[in-house]
């Protein structure tokens, strides 16, 4: 008996492993629309038509009011701080994993990802054990009139914790798909660890880069969980954007809550805006690299 194997060119074989009926795919991108409009479209147009239900002049004052303002630069303040700290550990991180070989790496990747598997609640009752007044270093800190926790300092830590695998495992696996090739070439070639990061490593990284910066900003500014064990709630001192449209709503001024909660919203549109244009930038430069290997 004789077995007669039919070979496609391999767009064709694609072709014919996607190819559905109409209907199929009609189905599906129609399931797909229902859903992102029931989970997306419209708890966010809902959030907009609220805040602007009253008018634009109530929407402004809730916006502008003392105690908004506070939240804002407090929101800002703590990824202005966590986001370029979490730069540096990243891209030390990634360079360190990626491209050398050493005791303890694998320990080390475990320890970037520790906040994706731990709640971010239980991530501010640590450091509520460590700094809170009946902490390990609570005497030590009155002592020398230090204040971690309900104040800006541990609303930073909190946020630095949760923002940490942002850029580092965005990092890590680009540059080990870049491989070490052109770092070492430009280190026989005379240049210096510096001048080697700098013109050849940091080039070939920065949409990679710039996506995990976007990732991070987002998550730091949104960040709920672990801020509201540590901050303590205190209005125009220790509330961030989140916290502070956790405070309104729950008293009842539904109009101020929507309207700041808008701004974290088109926060998050602009982020996502960003993020998919960068996003294209990194799949094109991974290609890339595919297809010169």
């Amino acid at each position: 008996m004789t077995t007669v194997m039919i070979t496609y060119p391999t767009k064709t074989r694609r072709t014919l492993l996607t190819q559905e009926p109409v209907w199929v795919r009609w189905m599906l991108t129609g399931l797909a629309l229902v859903f992102l409009t029931l989970f997306l479209f419209l708890p966010l147009s809902a959030v907009f038509f609220e805040a602007l239900k009253k008018g634009v002049d109530v929407y402004l004052a809730a916006i502008t009011e003392p105690d908004a303002q506070a939240a804002i630069r407090l929101t800002l303040m703590a990824a202005a701080i966590a986001v370029p700290l979490n730069l540096l550990f990243g891209v030390a991180a990634a360079w360190a994993i990626a491209k050398f070989e050493f005791r303890g790496k694998n320990m080390l990747i475990t320890l970037i990802d520790l906040p994706f598997s731990v709640s971010p609640v239980i991530a501010g009752l640590i450091y509520v054990l460590v700094f809170g007044l009946q902490g390990w270093f609570g005497a030590w800190l009155i002592e020398h009139d230090l204040k971690i926790i309900f104040a800006v300092p541990g609303i930073v830590l909190a946020t630095i914790f949760v923002t940490v695998p942002f850029i580092a495992r965005e990092l890590i696996p680009l540059m080990q798909a870049q491989g070490t090739e052109e770092e070492e070439a430009a280190i026989i070639l005379g240049a210096s660890g510096w001048q080697t990061f700098w013109r050849i490593t940091l080039p070939n990284i920065k949409w990679g880069l710039l996506y995990g910066i976007i990732l991070c900003n987002a998550r730091a500014m949104g960040e709920f969980g672990a801020v509201s064990v540590v901050s303590g709630h205190i209005r125009g001192s220790t509330n961030t954007l989140p916290l502070h449209v956790e405070i309104l709503y729950n008293e009842y001024n539904y109009a101020a809550a929507f309207a700041v909660a808008s701004l974290l919203a088109l926060l998050a549109l602009i982020t996502l805006a960003i993020k998919t244009f960068v996003e294209l930038k990194v799949t094109q430069q991974k290609g890339k690299l595919i297809h010169e290997h």
